[in-house]
């Protein structure tokens, strides 16, 4: 990379001396402030590591110069784009299950991921990475953690507890995002965003329900509490739980991090953990990975490419921008 100040031109006039008469008189002003280049979007280390094209985000999102003001729009336009592309994981999860397990699913999802990510972006970032802190690394890592344990743990719920107990604590992730915004990220809620954050639960709750509920004769007709919170659906109830606290500690360390790596770098670190921690995990299941029929191949590259290397790295590039517990409101558009 060219050096962050541009030297002075060689034909300007030099400054002038002193008189020789006068030695302890002050020099004359130095020339005006030479012209800076804005600043990349990356962390020092990363600025030493090669020209600007070498750090452009190889993704379908541009990011602006870290200190370039950035209108509101483009990151609510992810936003949107995010929620239509993770909206369709529901889909494909439901149209994969007839021959995969759940966790393999999600190892495949996050696997054919970051293998994408590792033909397109690493070439790329390799200098780059190789510079990072070691900090940075490891809480990108750690938001990549988090992540698999929010799928191992949601998708896995599935099996123990009703459709509508799980749809309703996997929800509660932008709760616990906005309790712990401002002790983690010293980030205030406004108002309108916690009446936000009540709308979407109430809405979560409405459309977890809904599937155990029954309209007939105009009266709804809705099983007893203690079909969705009795014994044998704790656990699965508990794992739903734990998949909305690892989704909130995603987001919550991703917005930390995110702000000094580029999307593509960011994206492999985070689904690279997230893709070994879960092809260990559906590894030690006993689950096979093989034997299916193309079409559930099909849908599986799907998920890959649609909610994840599109909609997750969307909402990963409002993260930047946009207060996590903003950002975690979108995420709902998965699970429902």
């Amino acid at each position: 990379m060219s050096s962050i100040f541009r030297a002075a031109d060689p034909l300007a006039a030099p400054p002038a001396t002193p008189p020789a008469e006068l030695p302890d008189a002050p020099p004359a002003a130095l020339p005006a402030e030479l012209p800076t280049e804005p600043p990349t979007n990356h962390s020092p280390a990363n600025q030493s590591t090669g020209g600007p094209n070498r750090h452009r985000s190889v993704l379908i999102f541009k990011e602006p110069a870290i200190n370039s003001p950035v209108s509101t729009k483009p990151p609510f336009l992810a936003l949107i784009l995010g929620i239509l592309a993770v909206s369709t994981a529901s889909v494909l999860i439901r149209f994969a299950q007839a021959e995969a397990a759940s966790i393999v699913i999600a190892a495949y999802r996050l696997g054919l991921a970051a293998l994408v990510l590792l033909i397109v972006v690493l070439p790329r970032q390799w200098t780059v990475l190789r510079a990072l802190p070691r900090r940075t690394l490891a809480l990108a890592a750690l938001a990549g953690l988090f992540l698999a344990f929010h799928f191992a743990a949601w998708i896995t719920s599935l099996e123990h507890t009703t459709v509508a107990s799980s749809v309703v604590l996997v929800t509660t992730a932008p709760l616990w995002v906005a309790m712990l915004s401002g002790l983690v990220l010293h980030e205030r809620i406004a108002p309108a965003v916690w009446l936000g954050l009540g709308v979407a639960l109430l809405g979560g709750v409405v459309v977890g329900v809904s599937g155990e509920c029954t309209l007939a004769g105009g009266q709804v007709s809705c099983p007893p509490l203690s079909y969705f919170i009795s014994g044998k659906n704790t656990w699965g109830n508990f794992l739903a739980l734990l998949g909305a606290w690892m989704s909130g500690a995603y987001l919550l360390v991703g917005r930390k991090v995110r702000p000094q790596l580029s999307l593509g770098t960011y994206v492999l670190l985070v689904y690279g953990t997230a893709a070994i921690v879960l092809l260990a995990l559906a590894a030690f299941s006993g689950q096979p990975f093989t034997g299916f029929q193309p079409q559930t191949y099909l849908w599986l590259a799907g998920l890959a490419l649609i909610p994840q290397l599109l909609g997750h790295s969307a909402f990963n590039w409002a993260l930047r921008y946009l207060p996590a517990a903003f950002v975690s409101v979108a995420l709902l558009g998965e699970p429902i």
